[in-house]
């Protein structure tokens, strides 16, 4: 007898099927209880075409718009600008799921119904995200969620649900959290083909809808409203042979971009070796299904059998992969540390008013990202990094920036691993008195005492510079980074804690195997999420103490040289 999840995947497997869609060299199967299901390789497909899904059943801006029941009452508050179209799809998740007779039901029962993202974390467990960019963000986007629902959701989801006979449905704020966490866990940028999203008719015009939702700020693709019948199929697209006669001479500029939910693709799961990679089909010719999304195999040759089929979700750091996805790499190469000076601190500076009006000239930035990237061309890059042909580019960036010649470009440029915009914004932040004065002199003589023109952002920034030098923007950075250190070992110790906390963890895991298989009674774990953000939150420690010492050592060179 089948399990209660193996009947849910049969009932999914066959509404694929009813909506065309084509498993040609894979399965989707349970993969584990941190990963939910997935996408497993089946036979050997000889064009590596792995899995065809028609756009036609995507969940986009464009289906919630048509859609019988949320339609008429969406589309005027999207004209207004009271809805964007992420909040279209979040609302069509949010009711679609409340309802008995959805025809995505079984789609939505092969969902996730947990979710690793810190939205879903309890006191405790974001208590140890404290001090880290994610845990003050966490608490805004709650209460953000939070007064968006009780403002306009949860009113609008059970006057939908009151119209398609159901009164008695209480939407709650956790429908609505559900609905934002499978929209930014699984959905994706899809570029359509422009004659998809802007149907011709027979006399050559585009559809009212399309231009109406255009000059609203989004698309329509004029599709048939979804079918809430009891087959769950979708319905086809009319005229669709001509629609694809002209895709047949579409060129690679003419695509519309379209956040949605693609039904079979997005079960694929992340890794950085990708096994495979999507791609739309607008004519056909690759797939034989037009209008199409397809997954191909990445490597040359056939997949293993049973393998899991990975995508790459692009190159994110654990801080972006646990907010949106609910999960962390080890290791990550793609980690990044965010350093920003706080506004509101800009007008406890001395001299205030005058470095607004220079940031402000500038377009300078307050914040940056620093890519763990980035070290491999500093000062103390890792044993296994390369960095041959990085440098010119960086040198130059300033090597005209003194017209007086007093202030030569500093030795160890090549070396600064800093983005400029914010160095820039530092060093105006950390000008004294004297030097501002110099920088006034400076725009006065290269512009003209009665002002006749402005000063670019590149001369600003080129006379803060020859006024100041490096070391006032370096030594902020390394109190920045030095407050942020601070920050992040308040409230769970040092690098090292956090190492054996989850060493310990690792240990007792495998302990706890040999306990269950001894009978003895079991010990405490870390939960997954609290794993999740020790390895995040570690992560933060050791970027930050590496970028601190690139900072230090550049201050060091900064101050011998302007002696």
């Amino acid at each position: 007898m089948a399990t209660p999840e193996e009947a849910k995947l049969h009932h999914f497997l066959q509404w694929l099927q009813l909506n065309r869609v084509e498993l040609r060299g894979c399965r989707i199967k349970y993969s584990d209880s941190t990963k939910g299901f997935g996408i497993f390789s089946s036979n050997h497909a000889s064009d590596g075409i792995l899995l065809v899904v028609p756009l036609d059943l995507a969940i986009t801006p464009m289906r919630v718009l048509q859609d019988p029941l949320l339609g008429p009452e969406c589309r005027a508050m999207f004209e207004e600008g009271e809805v964007d179209d992420r909040l279209l799809i979040t609302l069509f998740l949010t009711v679609e799921h409340l309802r008995e007779n959805s025809s995505w039901k079984p789609y939505f029962d092969l969902l996730p119904t947990t979710f690793g993202n810190p939205l879903w974390f309890s006191d405790d467990e974001l208590l140890e995200l404290k001090g880290t960019t994610l845990y003050r963000a966490t608490q805004l986007q709650r209460k953000t969620l939070q007064s968006l629902f009780d403002e306009k959701v949860k009113r609008l989801a059970e006057k939908l649900l009151i119209l398609d006979g159901h009164p008695e449905r209480d939407v709650k704020f956790e429908d609505f959290l559900w609905a934002n966490s499978i929209f930014w866990g699984r959905a994706l940028n899809i570029p359509f083909p422009h004659c998809y999203v802007f149907p011709v008719d027979s006399e050559g015009q585009g559809s009212d809808v399309s231009r109406e939702t255009v000059n609203s700020g989004t698309l329509s693709n004029g599709c048939d409203s979804l079918s809430n019948g009891e087959s769950g199929k979708v319905p086809e697209y009319d005229e669709l042979q001509d629609k694809v006669a002209s895709a047949a001479s579409i060129s690679q500029g003419e695509i519309v971009w379209v956040e949605g939910l693609v039904p079979g693709i997005d079960f694929c799961n992340h890794d950085f070796r990708a096994a495979a990679t999507w791609e739309v089909d607008g004519t056909g010719a690759t797939t034989g299904v037009p209008f199409s999304m397809y997954l191909l195999s990445a490597g040359e040759n056939p997949s293993t059998i049973e393998k899991e089929i990975s995508i790459s979700y692009g190159n994110k750091g654990n801080e972006e992969l646990l907010y949106l996805y609910g999960f962390v790499m080890n290791d990550n190469p793609d980690d990044y540390l965010m350093v920003h000076y706080p506004a509101e601190a800009i007008q406890k500076v001395d001299f205030s008013e005058s470095k607004t009006q220079l940031l402000e000239a500038q377009k300078a930035e307050l914040r940056c990202l620093l890519p763990r990237s980035l070290l491999n061309r500093g000062f103390f890059p890792p044993s296994n990094s390369s960095v041959e042909g990085k440098d010119k580019s960086v040198s130059s960036q300033v090597s005209n920036y003194s017209w007086s010649g007093q202030r030569r470009t500093p030795s160890y440029l090549h070396k600064l691993v800093f983005p400029a915009d914010f160095l820039n914004a530092l060093r105006t932040l950390a000008m004294k008195e004297n030097e501002l004065y110099h920088v006034s002199s400076l725009l006065e003589e290269l512009v003209g005492s009665g002002g006749e023109r402005q000063p670019t952002d590149t001369e600003v920034q080129a006379a803060i510079w020859e006024a100041c030098g490096d070391s006032g923007a370096l030594q902020l950075l390394v109190d920045l980074l030095n407050m942020k250190m601070l920050d992040l070992k308040e409230g769970s110790g040092t690098e090292n804690n956090d190492t054996e906390l989850l060493e310990k963890a690792l240990t007792a895991e495998t302990s706890e195997d040999c306990r269950e298989a001894s009978g003895i009674a079991p010990i405490h774990l870390l939960s997954r999420n609290k794993r999740s953000s020790i390895i995040y939150r570690r992560g933060q420690k050791q970027l930050t103490r590496l970028f601190l010492k690139e900072a230090e050592h550049a201050l060091q060179l900064a101050l011998t040289e302007e002696l």
